[in-house]
């Protein structure tokens, strides 16, 4: 790298394999921070480079070995340049993120989908809901609407309705739904959580809401920057958002129904404000963590005698 933090194109450098191997010992002696769909150098660089030469991962062993043309070669180091001097997150360079497996579009007005929640729309939820017994879901804060158009996507059958606070995330939203042909089956919705709805009953209300404590946030790494604060920040014990709708999930569930929340790090505060809900916590086999389950009549009881209910519910 220059005086003047530009990359320039080593004269070594020909084949995919090469710029793989040379981009990410750059990323790695660079410091960045892999948090964003990727967690190590290699994925990473292998990512830019595919988006530079307009691939799909999952090519054929073969390309490895092929050329890059000088244009591909400058679109990598500009994309490798601000992965590493501005710090951007690798799907922002790309305009994708991965959920699910599927494919979104993000950028820089919604949070990168990151979430464990992904292994458990692929289990169609099971076993905590029987997926043909669930018609009608609620994701509160969808962001780029990667949860609930996976939903949508794995049970086939439902209507999802997705609220968020922010007109530009669902903007981002909009676009990916009709990417998925979903314009028929999942609504969006703008409002504050449950503020917009009415008299709604759902089987299933799922959301990833900010969950970041002040703390953290305050030394949260650089590449977190880029994301909005309004998905990530959540009071001082990262629970703003999420006590809220416990107190106010009941009103919206069918009996049957299931709350699904992520509050990640904040999990044991959660627990230590609540000690006398029996939370369950899933395991998730291919990582992550900090994802709560209760049902309808936990969530009735919870609010009989939480007195957080009656602080946070107005």
């Amino acid at each position: 790298m220059s005086d003047n933090n530009s990359l320039t194109i080593p004269a070594e450098l020909h084949t995919l394999q090469d710029f793989v191997r040379w981009g990410s010992s750059q990323l790695r002696a660079s410091g960045v921070f892999f948090g964003h769909g990727n967690d190590d150098a290699i994925d990473e660089a292998m990512a830019l480079l595919l988006h530079s030469v307009d691939l799909e991962p999952g090519i054929p062993d073969n390309f490895w070995a092929a050329n890059l043309t000088l244009e591909e070669k400058q679109l990598f180091m500009q994309l490798l340049e601000r992965r590493i001097v501005d710090r951007i997150p690798m799907p922002y360079i790309t305009g994708t993120a991965w959920f699910a497996g599927l494919a979104f579009h993000v950028d820089e007005r919604v949070l990168i989908p990151r979430s464990p929640f992904a292994e458990l729309i692929g289990q169609a939820f099971a076993p905590w809901v029987n997926a043909e017994e669930v018609m009608t879901v609620l994701e509160l804060g969808t962001g780029s609407g990667c949860m609930g158009i996976a939903t949508a996507m794995h049970l086939p059958h439902v209507h999802v309705d997705a609220v968020d606070i922010s007109s530009d995330a669902l903007s981002v939203a909009a676009q990916n739904v009709a990417a998925y042909d979903l314009e028929e089956r999942l609504q969006l919705i703008l409002g504050d959580l449950f503020e917009p709805l009415s008299q709604e009953r759902y089987d299933l209300i799922i959301s990833n809401p900010p969950y970041v404590d002040a703390d953290e946030m305050a030394t949260l790494p650089e590449e977190y920057r880029h994301e909005p604060e309004l998905a990530l920040a959540a009071g001082d014990d990262g629970l703003d958002i999420a006590h809220r709708i416990l107190a106010q999930a009941a009103n919206y569930l069918t009996p049957q129904g299931i709350l699904i929340v992520e509050v990640g790090d904040s999990a044991p505060a959660l627990t230590h404000a609540y000690p006398d809900v029996d939370f369950i916590w899933p395991n998730f086999e291919h990582g992550g963590s900090g994802v709560f389950i209760l049902n309808y009549q936990q969530l009735c009881e919870l609010n009989q005698n939480s007195p957080i209910h009656h602080e946070t519910a107005s």
